[in-house]
């Protein structure tokens, strides 16, 4: 995990280990992010979008309340129905378009005055488009255009905002810390474009640690190098005439909620709800059985950043326009990566270098140190430690359990901040 400042080129992010030849421990499953791609050729668009260019103007019959739930027969109406009554009006479909590509995504309201929550893959189209033209569609079924407020390419959460003729519902966002493993899961998004759909599941694990590929991440953010391949990829976006967008050349670590509620291409930035209504994640990725660039559906296996992270990432956009991300000053491994086998035995992320002064050296961890622990969550291997350090804002004061010579150790860290 290389996290050393830009000023050490020796300590470089994108320098020391080369994961590439070594075989992954963990299955291999491809994760793509949740996005529905339509093309767009001549202003028309794939996903079945109406064709509006005024901000708050609906057109024809496919924005006539696409998404409000009806309840038949409130006699027999399950909580589910509740949920989705309720939550439905906090989650809009965005279209997003350029001269040559577009596709759907999903978002959650933050506040009545029009700002609202996605992924950085929703607005810019996996980073294929700088200055995409945005337009949201309410569940009342009226179109705006949208701008940017601000993007975080390292967590893939955005915030845009809307001039709404009416006040939007906010959602509720619950404390994702208090989630356990078989709670209520329901998603609410547009998967396909098919706005307002409701699907429910499980939790299925929390604390998931995944690495999914991005174009847009910062030169220096990962804490493992970006050169190595991942075996988990965003969805790639098909261009008009048979082109392909650039690959990505870098890759994100994410910390994410697992959940086995169906989520499908479109799902993207939409809710993950808790049996109150209340949002306990935003939604991410899916996992395909293979490495197939075709488009795939759920197979049971969806991602969601837990609503703590996303409510600290929205509130730091909103009001800063980016967000701020820990650094911890050391390059790490899987064990036994590095070659070194003295801890083959322990599950965790080796140490194989530090920066001289960063937030590592200051707590005095040392090279060969094996990190099994942060806050109390374990750490498996370089995504987990990466994802969870990522996860917390510079300065934040961490737990970090290690063994160090057959002995379990624990410290405190002051995080640095990633630049």
């Amino acid at each position: 995990m290389t996290v050393a400042p830009p000023s050490e080129p020796n300590l470089s992010e994108a320098s020391p280990i080369d994961s590439s030849t070594v075989p992954s421990k963990r299955p291999t499953v491809a994760i793509i992010a949740a996005l529905a791609v339509g093309a767009i050729i001549g202003g028309a668009s794939g996903a079945g979008i109406a064709l509006v260019t005024s901000a708050g103007r609906t057109a024809g019959p496919e924005a006539s309340d696409p998404a409000a739930i009806t309840v038949n027969d409130p006699a027999d109406a399950t909580q589910i129905t509740a949920v989705a009554a309720e939550a439905s009006p906090s989650v809009v479909t965005i279209s997003v378009s350029s001269a040559n590509a577009g596709g759907t995504g999903s978002g959650i309201v933050l506040n009545a005055d029009g700002e609202i929550l996605t992924n950085t893959h929703v607005v810019t189209l996996d980073g294929q488009i700088a200055d995409a033209k945005l337009q949201v569609e309410t569940n009342t079924g009226r179109l705006y255009d949208a701008t940017v407020v601000g993007t975080d390419p390292v967590t893939d959460l955005a915030v845009i905002k809307i001039d709404p003729s009416a006040k939007l519902r906010p959602a509720t966002f619950a404390d994702s810390s208090k989630l356990n493993v078989g709670d209520t899961a329901i998603a609410i998004g547009a998967p396909l474009g098919l706005a307002g759909t409701v699907t429910t599941g499980i939790v299925s694990a929390l604390n998931r640690s995944i690495t999914i590929a991005s174009s847009e991440v910062p030169k220096q953010t990962s804490d493992t190098p970006p050169s190595s391949p991942s075996p988990f990829d965003f969805w790639n976006f098909d261009l008009p005439g048979g082109q392909q967008r650039k690959a990505p050349s870098s890759t994100i670590s994410l910390s994410v909620l697992q959940t086995d509620a169906a989520i499908n291409p479109g799902n993207s930035g939409g809710a993950l709800l808790n049996s109150d209504g209340e949002v306990i994640g935003v939604n991410v990725a899916i996992a395909t059985a293979n490495n197939s660039t075709e488009q795939s559906g759920s197979i049971g296996v969806g991602f969601a950043i837990p609503s703590n992270l996303a409510k600290r990432i929205a509130k730091e956009i909103q009001e800063n326009g980016k967000a701020t991300h820990g650094l911890l000053g050391a390059t790490v491994s899987d064990v036994g990566d590095s070659g070194d086998q003295s801890h083959s035995t322990v599950v965790g992320a080796s140490i194989v270098e530090i920066a001289s002064g960063g937030a590592a050296d200051r707590a005095g961890l040392k090279v060969g140190d094996v990190i099994t622990k942060l806050n109390g969550i374990p750490i498996t291997g370089k995504t987990d430690i990466t994802a969870q350090v990522r996860s917390l804002p510079a300065g934040a004061t961490v737990t970090i359990t290690y063994v160090r010579g057959g002995s379990a150790t624990t410290t405190k860290v002051t995080l640095g901040a990633l630049k």
